[in-house]
Formats: C-alpha cells, sequence, structure tokens
C-alpha cells in the first residue's frame, strides 16, 4: 500500500520556519445548548501536531467543518467558540479568521508570527467544500504553502478540504491520522492470527459491506445486539418482540453461507437476557436463546454467551470491535457489553491481545464499560472507520498517500 508521508517529512525541512500550513483538524465535537463542549477527546487528539507544527516554528492556520449549515453562513455553526477552547486547552493564544477564503483567510495567516495559530471560519458555509468544487479548492489553498490532513474522521468525504488540498499542496499526514492508519492496517491488512471481530449494533442493513467484507478477513465473528436478533429469527428461532429485520433474512443466509465457505466462525448468543419493556429494570429475566417467550424482548446477551466470547477472545490475538452487544445505555443490559469489554482491555494490558476499536456507539459503550483506556486503539471516527472496515476507499487518504508534489515548500 502506498503511504501518505509523515508529519516527520514536513518538521525536518530546513525552511519550515514561518512556512504558512494548513492543518485539516475535525472540531465537529458535540457542544450544549449553552455551546459547552461535551467531549474534547477530538480535540485533545490533535494536540500533539499542533504543538509540533507551532514549536517548529510554522504558522498553522486550523481548517474544519462544523454542523450541516448547507453552504450558507450560519452564526450557530461558527467556529469562533472552538478557537476559544483550543486556546484554553493549549495554553497559548489561538486567533480567528473570519472566513475560510478570500482576504480573511490571506491576511489572517500572513499576520501569524512563527509558531502562532489561527483557526478559519466554518469550511462549509461555502457550497464549494462538500461540493468539491475546483475554483473553492483553489481560494482555499492560496494562503498556504502546505497541507497537513489530521482528521480520519473525515476522510470519507471527497470535500475540498480534506480530498481537494491534498491535489492542490504538498500534503502529510497528521500524528492522530498517521495512528489510526496503523491501527487498521494492524487489525485487517497485516493482523496476527487468529483474529476476531466483535460487531453490534441494532441494524444489519446498515452493516451489510462490513460483515461481507469482515467474514473473509477474520477466523471468528461476534453479531451482538438487535443484529444477532435477525440472525436468529432468520434461523428459525422464536425472538417474541424483540427488534428484528425480517427484509434482510436472505442476506442473513448469504453472510452465513459466506462464513461457512471462508471458515469463520459466527458466534451467536446461546442465551439471552430479557424484559417487557425497553427500560430500566431491577428484574430482568435471563433463558436460553431458544426459549423467548412471546411478551418478551431480547435486550443483551447472557451469561453463557458472554463467557463463551471471553474465551474467544483468550484464544484470538487481533480483535475489532463495532458496537454494543446489547441495550447498554439501560441497566441492567449493559452487562453482556461491559464483562467483554473489559476483559478484552485485560488480555490487550497483558500483552496477549491487540485490539482496535471504533465506529458509531463503540467509544460511548467501551467508555461507559470503563474498558477503553485498555484498547490498544479506539477511533473516535464513525463513517470513515466504518467504511475503512467494510473494505471501502476513502477518497481523502486516498489523494494524501498518492500525493507526490515536490515536498519543499515555498
Amino acid at each position: 500500500m502506498t503511504t501518505a508521508r509523515p508529519l516527520d517529512d514536513l518538521l525536518s525541512q530546513s525552511d519550515i520556519q514561518g512556512k504558512k500550513v494548513f492543518l485539516r483538524a475535525d472540531l465537529n465535537v458535540p457542544v450544549t445548548p449553552q455551546g459547552t463542549i461535551r467531549d474534547a477527546t477530538r480535540l485533545d487528539r490533535l494536540l500533539p501536531t499542533i504543538q509540533e507544527l507551532s514549536d517548529a516554528g510554522a504558522r498553522v492556520g486550523i481548517l474544519s467543518h462544523f454542523g450541516r449549515p448547507n453552504g450558507e453562513k450560519n452564526a450557530a455553526m461558527s467556529l469562533k467558540p472552538i478557537a476559544q477552547t483550543l486556546s484554553s486547552i493549549l495554553n497559548k493564544e489561538v486567533s480567528f479568521c473570519a472566513d475560510c477564503i478570500g482576504h480573511p483567510a490571506m491576511t489572517g495567516m500572513d499576520n501569524l508570527a512563527a509558531g502562532e495559530l489561527t483557526v478559519l471560519e466554518n469550511t462549509r458555509f461555502h457550497p464549494g467544500e462538500e461540493a468539491n468544487d475546483e475554483a473553492f479548492i483553489k481560494s482555499l489553498s492560496a494562503p498556504a504553502d502546505a497541507f497537513v490532513n489530521d482528521a480520519f474522521s473525515a476522510a470519507h468525504r471527497a470535500h475540498a478540504s480534506t480530498e481537494g488540498l491534498a491535489r492542490f499542496l504538498p500534503s502529510f499526514a497528521g500524528r492522530s491520522l498517521q495512528k489510526e492508519l496503523e491501527a487498521l492496517e494492524i487489525v485487517l491488512a497485516h493482523p496476527t492470527r487468529p483474529v476476531m471481530a466483535v460487531v453490534g449494533g441494532a441494524k444489519i442493513s446498515t452493516k451489510l459491506d462490513l460483515l461481507f467484507n469482515l467474514i473473509s478477513k477474520v477466523d471468528t465473528l461476534v453479531i451482538g445486539g438487535g443484529m444477532a436478533n435477525t440472525f436468529m429469527a432468520a434461523k428459525g428461532i422464536a425472538i417474541g418482540r424483540s427488534l428484528c429485520e425480517e427484509s434482510m433474512f436472505d442476506k442473513v443466509r448469504d453472510i452465513l453461507q459466506a462464513a461457512q465457505d471462508s471458515n469463520c466462525e459466527i458466534l451467536l448468543p446461546e442465551d439471552v437476557v430479557l424484559a417487557e419493556n425497553f427500560a430500566d429494570t431491577d428484574s430482568p429475566v435471563s433463558c436460553q436463546a431458544t426459549e423467548v417467550p412471546e411478551d418478551m424482548m431480547i435486550l443483551d446477551a447472557g451469561p453463557l454467551a458472554v463467557n463463551k466470547i471471553k474465551v474467544a477472545i483468550e484464544r484470538s490475538k487481533t480483535l475489532v470491535w463495532n458496537g454494543p452487544l446489547g441495550a447498554f445505555e439501560l441497566t441492567p443490559f449493559d452487562e453482556g457489553t461491559k464483562i467483554a469489554a473489559q476483559f478484552a482491555a485485560q488480555q490487550t494490558i497483558a500483552g496477549k491481545l491487540v485490539s482496535v476499536a471504533g465506529g458509531g456507539d463503540t467509544v460511548a459503550a467501551l467508555n461507559h464499560s470503563d474498558a477503553a483506556d485498555g484498547f490498544t486503539y479506539i477511533s473516535t471516527a464513525g463513517g470513515a472507520f466504518l467504511e475503512w472496515l467494510e473494505g471501502k476507499t476513502l477518497p481523502a487518504i486516498d489523494t494524501l498517500q498518492h500525493n507526490r508534489l515536490d515536498k519543499r515548500l515555498g
């Protein structure tokens, strides 16, 4: 695989001092109606790249989208408050440019001293961003000498600030993006076997490509959450009032056949935890997966099923995890995810397992389980993480890896 030029290739250049570098970040963090950032994980992961560029004396302009303003200016989606938060986190001044193109961007970048930082306004305030319009890319790239992409979470979008700039400027991979690519390479491209995947979530229809791709790459595939209900129902097992996609039964059979052809073991829960309603309860009911009453719904994997998952984790060397095993947002239906995730973390800490997780509710589920810190790598990307696992080409990564513009600045 062609690799992107690492940040070190830019930092080692003798003329980096005072050069203008655009850093594509993902500042699209969750914010409360009062303007408080609920989770600054994405900002924290940017810090190494920002700090190294600043320490090297580059003049750094930070680009990002925020929300869905549909190509129009929207004060509620301005990046100005994020710039102020970054300033607090870095404990240094971070200025703000009122636009990402034109006079504000040009003067904003020109006015920076060596090592100083500025955040440019939301790229999605312009329709040319999502259209990946050539004229907009030219305007966007005009103030910069080089481009660093550190926004893996936006890499599946062929937008001007992700894919476009990598065609117009000497381009490099930031620290966070490089770690993400290395982690995914470890679990899917060059894994140590046996390889295991845990895939949970509500609907099979949203993860068909993922399941078919993983079957050809892993030795054991655990199916959890509402997806497991559909698998069991497709096999003729009564699942009561549980969430189920009947329209997916033929696809399930195709998946099961493909798994058999690929010698991939699929683990479905042999016992389950039930409730009458989708709500917290102090009195859950456990039973064999084949004995679910008509008036009950499956909300978690049972203790026997979780034990079997632990055994599979113990015999594996590599693990990729996407999605919870049950309705982890409800008590006590978070137990299956908690126990399995904590065991995976323990195996990782003991040096027996390489574990990578991400996508959808996965980060929240592993944080809730107090297991995230034990995993080898947790991806904060949603769609990009899933599309990579599905075997799809990510436009921004593909262009970044094939960018061979003159690496000399100026």
